[in-house]
């Protein structure tokens, strides 16, 4: 398990009803994949990439450069800067809970990108409640959040102390599986008979075992770090210089409430009947993928427990999340 990562990649609030919980996000994992970066073999510069016309193969200019979307085979609609900037959702550093669901409910398709939330600001209480509720009931809080002025969809789910915010693919990025040759489900529709289930039951649990990370690796990444390390010792090396460099920016804080109060408040709200004038403009509900089945998300959250560091592997340029 890669070490965990305080840098703080976004501040705000979990907001549910009128409670909010001052948070911060941090990234949950760490690309371990190897970068091999393009160098020029006569220099040892970097090789970068070029705006090329495809059909001139000359470069083109950033300010020749415009931006469209294909809605018929070979014809686009052009878009102005001003027209796209003036699409991007309004970031309200905000995690805006708008339901809760069972666990269960959330196949692994649409499950895409960790984050783990820390509680900043004096709301690790208000965090805690939170995180204590979802283990009792089960559920998980689904939620919008935009990040980098892009929306996501995302679940709230309690996974030991932490709760972490995975984000989502929307319904329509799920790809269905009816065009697939499957076969039917079920021990008899699949042509399966007691035997062959039984011999099959009994391999699985011969192989069974707890989940421990630590136990897989990267067998090629291993070789590739192999081969550096050697070539290291034995002197084989090039000197690049770096002329990238991340920025680190990070969100603003958020205000947090008295406990009680917004619990007493919100129970309140959800009580009396909504009035109509009030109502806002409901979105229009994208169609989910057909009949993808649940697998659970979460279940005995309470038993994650981070494995033991791995042994250090000699350095080389990684992808950094």
């Amino acid at each position: 398990m890669a070490t965990a990562s305080k840098r703080v990649l976004w501040k705000g609030a979990i907001s549910f009803g009128l409670v909010h919980i001052p948070i911060a996000l941090h990234s949950a994992t760490s690309e371990q994949g190897l970068n091999f970066d393009w160098l020029d073999k006569r220099t040892m510069d970097p090789v970068g990439y070029k705006r090329i016309n495809k059909k001139t193969g000359k470069e083109v200019d950033k300010e020749n450069i415009v931006k469209g979307i294909e809605y018929e085979d070979g014809e686009y609609v052009i878009l102005s800067q001003e027209e796209i900037a003036a699409a991007y959702p309004k970031s309200t550093q905000t995690i805006e809970i708008e339901s809760f669901v069972d666990a269960g409910e959330i196949p692994f398709l649409y499950l895409e990108r960790p984050y783990y939330v820390s509680p900043i600001n004096k709301g690790a209480k208000v965090y805690a409640l939170l995180r204590e509720v979802l283990i009792k009931t089960g559920k998980v809080g689904i939620a919008k959040v935009v990040i980098q002025t892009k929306q996501h969809l995302a679940v709230l789910m309690p996974c030991g102390p932490a709760l972490v915010l995975d984000l989502l693919r929307w319904g329509d990025e799920v790809r269905d599986w009816e065009e697939l040759d499957l076969p039917a489900e079920g021990v008899k529709a699949a042509g399966l008979n007691d035997k062959e289930m039984k011999m099959g039951e009994q391999l699985v649990r011969d192989m069974g075992g707890k989940w421990n990370p630590a136990d897989f690796s990267d067998s090629f990444k291993e070789q590739i770090l192999k081969l550096v390390e050697e070539k290291v010792k034995a002197g084989k090396t090039e000197s690049v210089r770096s002329i990238e460099k991340a920025d680190d920016d990070t969100g603003s804080g958020a205000r947090i409430y008295d406990l009680t109060e917004m619990l007493q408040r919100s129970l309140h709200n959800i009580s009396r009947p909504k009035s109509t004038t009030a109502e806002k403009k409901a979105a229009p509900t994208p169609k989910p993928a057909k009949s993808v089945k649940p697998v659970k998300v979460v279940k005995s959250v309470k038993s994650v427990k981070a494995a033991p560091p791995a042994a250090k592997k000699p350095a080389a340029k990684r992808k950094a999340s």
